[in-house]
């Protein structure tokens, strides 16, 4: 009897990709799709499909590569996990950044085998994703990663010990999930005003200006600055707090060897979305020794990519990640701290990208791992 092979995927705005993937897929078996949801989609991107499920489940059907497919019966990022446990195929196959530890797991668990697939064209074609099609009516803007001295950009943490928090700019290679740690709720107040790209003025007055267009007048909880700076300069920054919502300063690096060099030893893992409702407040241990812990990473963090020390540098993003989690326990749930603990051989650093609770695992390592999602630094777009 043939293999079953499992993919699962949105699949909205079917493109050569996609088609190129199923065909891979399927050279290990009879290959079936499970196609999340509309509902699933929206809550985790943040947006509608162009596509209804209904539409989509017909074209993915009449694909050839296709012995059948169907809406998935869950809900969330996981939303395909009943049906193959009542199905079990003999592998699941995802694409690099497709991948999830979580459904690596699940694998585990009931004996699939777990294939991760390159992003490979067919001959002839180029390489394409929903995202590169998107981006031709949708936006431009940047997505940003913190590396060190998160929290610090709010007063209640940086009127212990003043200090630095540091921030790379990303340009939108994939469409992050939403709850996940890569600024995704300031990216999307910003597109109300800018939906397709940042306009061309200095890129410190824009921050400034996105950071007073989301914190409106008489909002309860004020945003972090992090966010519209590294949203909207790009590159390298640091930002330095002394118990106030906007920084004193800020330094930018736009040297290409040190971005490069960021690019070839900083990947992504893809875990779960934080869960709604999740408090990240509900027990916290703010005090002088763990902020001041917090900014010396920070600060030593800035000097080791400035030097470019492999080294120095992943050993000060694990002691920022440390001292967040040492103020902010809630960052790290048990099972978020179970998979990353598994990565701990595999890389040298290791933290939650944003203020934790799921998302994205941002790894640094000596050499790239295959089945990563690999970053983009967004480059000097304006001349200052």
């Amino acid at each position: 009897m043939s293999k079953k092979v499992f993919v699962t995927g949105c699949y909205d705005l079917l493109h050569s990709g996609h088609v190129a993937f199923f065909k891979e897929a399927a050279s290990y078996g009879d290959l079936y799709v499970g196609l999340g949801s509309d509902k699933t989609i929206c809550d985790l991107k943040g947006r509608t499909t162009v596509n209804s499920d209904q539409e989509r489940l017909y074209m993915v059907k009449s694909i050839r590569y296709v012995a059948d497919a169907w809406i998935n019966s869950g809900s969330g990022i996981m939303d395909f996990e009943r049906d193959i446990r009542s199905n079990i195929p003999d592998f699941f196959v995802v694409n690099e950044d497709g991948h999830s530890p979580a459904k690596e797991m699940l694998c585990n668990e009931l004996g699939i085998e777990y294939v991760v697939l390159k992003r490979i064209p067919d001959a002839g074609l180029p390489t394409r994703s929903t995202t590169s099609i998107r981006t031709g009516v949708q936006s431009h803007l940047p997505y940003r990663i913190d590396l060190a001295g998160t929290w610090i950009d709010q007063p209640y943490v940086s009127k212990y010990n003043p200090g630095w928090a540091i921030t790379l700019s990303l340009e939108p290679t994939i469409e992050f999930n939403e709850r996940c740690g890569m600024s995704t709720s300031t990216r999307n107040a910003l597109r109300k005003i800018w939906p397709y790209e940042l306009p061309p003025m200095h890129p410190e007055k824009l921050a400034q200006l996105a950071f007073r267009y989301e914190n409106e007048p008489g909002r309860s909880e004020i945003s972090g600055a992090q966010d519209s700076i590294g949203i909207c300069m790009p590159g390298l920054v640091r930002h330095y707090y002394d118990n106030d919502y906007w920084p004193q300063k800020l330094e930018s690096c736009m040297d290409d060897s040190i971005l490069d060099w960021l690019e070839q030893h900083i990947s992504l893992r893809l875990l779960w979305p934080r869960p709604a409702g999740l408090n990240l407040l509900k027990e916290t241990y703010i005090n002088t020794e763990n902020v001041k812990a917090l900014t010396t990473a920070a600060e030593g963090c800035w000097k080791a990519i400035l030097q470019k020390d492999l080294e120095k540098f992943a050993h000060f993003v694990n002691q920022s990640f440390e001292a967040q989690v040492r103020m902010f326990p809630a960052m790290l749930p048990s099972d978020v701290k179970e998979v990353m603990e598994q990565y701990q051989d595999r890389s040298l650093a290791r933290k939650l990208a944003g203020a934790g609770g799921g998302g994205y695992m941002v790894l640094v390592t000596d050499q790239p791992l295959d089945d990563t999602i690999k970053i983009s630094v967004r480059r000097q777009s304006f001349n200052m």
